[in-house]
């Protein structure tokens, strides 16, 4: 599975899928996109494109509207996840726009149809996308409500062939308990579906899981505020949470 990259630099796989929050683009705001937060994502992308690899995303929509918060607030739960959704497709247009200030070719593939702003989803079109190495980024979740962007990312590595996910966060793998509230927390290097469900650790939604454990597709969590880290991840080093059978 080991493969030279353009700059001889060796990746372990050659078609991968990056999950990242939203929550992930607002930099040290509490709402919104934080425009050089957004570029240095962009950039660490590119830095690992360049070496060769294949790249797909999907983005969550929680700086913007999350469905689920909707719908604690009294809004009928389909219509709060839509609007998650929509929130989605604009986190998508804000990092293709990022990509392609790099000189990266970006698309945006968004499950939820609306031609004058991306494409529609069809799986053989999207596949064509990323075998002429142009950066595919998947919005609008499922397209169903009840659905989490986690869902989403672990369909579309499926649908697309990805050796694994690739799951940003802001801390460098799986823990026991909340590292940023507990000093003694612990990090797993490698942990099975079964673990994560039974112990409920938060790597992704339990469909999400499920998905990722029926089709034996490995999650790898790795910290994205690490400047240079997917890249370090993708060549077999740094720190990081392998999520496997």
């Amino acid at each position: 599975m080991m493969d030279a990259g353009t700059d001889g630099a060796k990746t372990t796989y050659r078609r991968v899928l990056l999950k990242i929050s939203g929550e992930a683009l607002m930099g040290d705001q509490g709402f919104g996109l934080h425009p050089p937060t957004v570029e240095r994502i962009a950039r660490e992308v590119k830095s690992v494109h360049d070496l060769g690899v294949e790249i797909c995303m999907v983005i969550g929509g929680g700086n913007i509207f999350r469905g689920l918060a909707g719908a604690a607030q009294g809004m009928e739960r389909t219509t709060a996840d839509y609007m998650g959704m929509l929130a989605t497709v604009m986190n998508a247009l804000a990092m293709q726009g990022a990509m392609e200030e790099l000189g990266v070719h970006t698309r945006v593939i968004s499950a939820i149809p609306m031609d004058q702003v991306c494409e529609p989803y069809i799986r053989r079109r999207a596949v064509r996308h990323l075998e002429k190495k142009r950066v595919c980024i998947f919005a609008a979740g499922t397209g169903n409500p009840y659905f989490t962007t986690d869902t989403a990312a672990t369909l579309r590595a499926n649908e697309m062939a990805c050796e694994a996910i690739f799951k940003g966060t802001k801390v460098d793998g799986v823990y026991d308990m909340d590292p940023m509230k507990h000093a003694e927390a612990k990090r797993y290097d490698k942990v099975s579906y079964d673990e994560v469900l039974m112990k409920n650790l938060k790597v992704m939604d339990a469909s999400a899981i499920a998905l990722a454990r029926d089709n034996n597709l490995p999650i790898i969590v790795f910290s994205l505020d690490e400047p240079g880290g997917f890249t370090s991840i993708l060549a077999g080093e740094g720190t990081c949470t392998v999520v496997k059978g």
